[in-house]
């Protein structure tokens, strides 16, 4: 009777964690599908694509509160060990960097109607051409980021961890190209101070994404092989 009766509980706290890592895979998926229409609304000056992002912020929001619903409910009710605590932990940060990365890719939403509202003067298009490119590196590293919630994958994680040096760099020259536009054109003193938080957005998009690669080598190398454990 009490074997039953733990077969079953083991059954249950199994659906949790397969619940919480669907739950912070498709949170990753939301939010990466923001990223990319903020900076495709950015590039297009597409207000429509942009008020979508905006509106779609209540669902990041959302999938974060059921997130930490359910992982306080698998910790209330399983006190998880080893492997399985380090997956609630790892789950548990990546939720809070993703609710992050949704808050950054509104923020980018608002400054593009800010800048069409403010401003009368239309971007320059080598302007436009750097902030492209910024976004293709930041969505890139995201992706892969991403990515790991559909499979927890050791060398996916560590080309996020040893490419972020490097891509950081490609993006701060970029970052440093677009300053420079901006200085050497008669650009509106408000459209270019809202270019200038729309980069610093992306900064700190490519950070999390960073974060997000970590918590998942924290979830790999624990001392316990998920596979041979019971």
């Amino acid at each position: 009777m009490n074997d039953r009766g733990e077969g079953h509980t083991f059954k249950r706290f199994d659906g949790q964690l397969s619940n919480l890592h669907l739950m912070v895979t498709k949170m990753g998926q939301s939010v990466h599908q923001q990223v990319q229409d903020a900076l495709t609304a950015f590039r297009t000056q597409d207000i429509a694509l942009a008020q979508k992002v905006l509106a779609r912020h209540s669902d990041i929001d959302r999938m974060e509160l059921a997130a930490d619903a359910e992982i306080v409910e698998v910790i209330a009710r399983n006190s998880p060990l080893a492997s399985d605590l380090r997956l609630v932990v790892a789950v548990s940060k990546s939720v809070g960097d993703l609710q992050k990365i949704g808050e950054e890719a509104t923020r980018m939403a608002l400054l593009l109607e800010e800048i069409r509202l403010e401003s009368s003067t239309p971007l320059i298009e080598s302007l436009m051409d750097g902030v492209d490119r910024m976004g293709v590196l930041v969505l890139s590293h995201l992706d892969t980021a991403v990515g790991l919630f559909d499979q927890w994958d050791e060398q996916k994680a560590l080309y996020v961890i040893a490419g972020h040096q490097r891509m950081d760099g490609d993006f701060q020259a970029e970052l440093h190209r677009v300053m420079t536009c901006l200085l050497e054109e008669s650009l509106d003193v408000k459209a270019a101070v809202r270019l200038v938080l729309l980069a610093k957005s992306l900064d700190r998009i490519i950070h999390h994404a960073l974060n997000l690669a970590e918590y998942a080598m924290f979830e790999v190398y624990g001392g316990f092989d998920l596979s041979s454990e019971a």
